[in-house]
This record gives C-alpha cells, sequence and structure tokens, in this order.
C-alpha cells in the first residue's frame, strides 16, 4: 500500500497532479481541495495517498492532509459512491463543512454538490450521521482532543478493515469498542474489542 509521496511537483491541474519520487513520476488524482494547497512546480510536495485497485485500474488518489483522505474512505462507506464520486464531493465542500452537513441533516446543501442529487444526499446524511456524530459529540472538547479520537476511532476501522472485517462493520465495531472503553483506549485495545465484540 502506498500511503504517501514525498517528492518534486513537476505538474498539477485542479483533478490530478505528477510527483516525481527518485526519478519516478506517480500521477495522482486530487480534489480542488488539495489542489489550493499545492506549492509552486519544481518544489518539494507531500501527499497523503489512498490506492484504488479495480480489476482493470490501479488509480492513485492524493491528499493534502489525514482529513481529506480519512473522508474519502468514509464516504465510499456509503452505498452506491466510489472513488471519482467520492473526490467530487471533496472538491465541492471541504471536511468542516460536509460533516457539519451531515450532522445537521442539510439535504439541500449536500444535493447542491455537482453530481450528488438528493438521493444520494439522504442516503450519505442516514449512513454516515452516526460516524460523523463522534465528531460532533467530541467538538465541545478541546479541538485537539476531538481529532485524536477521529484519529483514534478511524486508525482503529483501518486496522479492522485490514484484518478482513468489511467497512461498514469495522465502522460500527469502533464505534462500539470506543463507547465502551471511553475515549482514552488506545487503537490497540480498541482492535481487540471489536475483534472479541465479533465473535
Amino acid at each position: 500500500m502506498i500511503t504517501f509521496l514525498k517528492g518534486t511537483l513537476t505538474d498539477a491541474l485542479p483533478t490530478q497532479a505528477v510527483i516525481d519520487v527518485n526519478g519516478i513520476g506517480y500521477e495522482v488524482l486530487i480534489p480542488l481541495s488539495s489542489f489550493e494547497k499545492l506549492p509552486e512546480l519544481g518544489q518539494a510536495v507531500t501527499l497523503k495517498t489512498q490506492l484504488v485497485v479495480r480489476e482493470d485500474s490501479q488509480t492513485l488518489y492524493g491528499f493534502a492532509t489525514d482529513d481529506e483522505r480519512e473522508l474519502f474512505k468514509m464516504i465510499q462507506g456509503v452505498s452506491g459512491i466510489g472513488p471519482r464520486l467520492a473526490l467530487n464531493i471533496l472538491s465541492g465542500i471541504n471536511v468542516p463543512s460536509f460533516k457539519g452537513a451531515i450532522g445537521d441533516g442539510d439535504v439541500k446543501r449536500l444535493s447542491s454538490i455537482n453530481g450528488i442529487g438528493k438521493k444520494t444526499a439522504e442516503r450519505m446524511v442516514l449512513e454516515l450521521k452516526d460516524k460523523v456524530g463522534i465528531a460532533g459529540g467530541a467538538a465541545t472538547a478541546p479541538g485537539q482532543a476531538a481529532t485524536a479520537l477521529d484519529k483514534t476511532i478511524a486508525d482503529t476501522e483501518a486496522a479492522l478493515e485490514a484484518l478482513g472485517t468489511k467497512p461498514a462493520e469495522a465502522q460500527k465495531a469502533a464505534q462500539a469498542a470506543q463507547a465502551m472503553l471511553g475515549p482514552q483506549a488506545s487503537v490497540e485495545e480498541l482492535v481487540r474489542a471489536a475483534l472479541k465484540g465479533g465473535r
């Protein structure tokens, strides 16, 4: 798995970038939010990445921040949404606004994103509200604590998926383990608790 690229930015468009890493050029598809954060051509750049493998293709998606990448993964957990549409959503709304719209059930705001109809927006609210709700509920605490909690949950889900758990099940198991053990629990503790719960 390619988790990040660090090299020289050789080409950049609103939808993609090319990064030279030790003489190898990687074409990476990016959202507008990441494009706006890119340096000038010829400058050093680091992008968080997600490799999506299909029968007929291997596509590398890149993001300026961990939050963008995590949201990209989260959105694809919604039935009917693939990586291209998830990238399109990230281009149409930033991470805090997306989480706020999901938390508020703002279907109108979500359906205003290019390529998202009312039914898809409603499905996103329905399937992501609980997941985004963790971030919303923790927002009353210091922002740093909320970010750390989000990362712990995301890391737990990723670990469970790597162990063969389906994304939707990994999400539920991670949240259930966190609710049982509390916000101070480590990723390792959450994964163990989630696996025991699934038996």
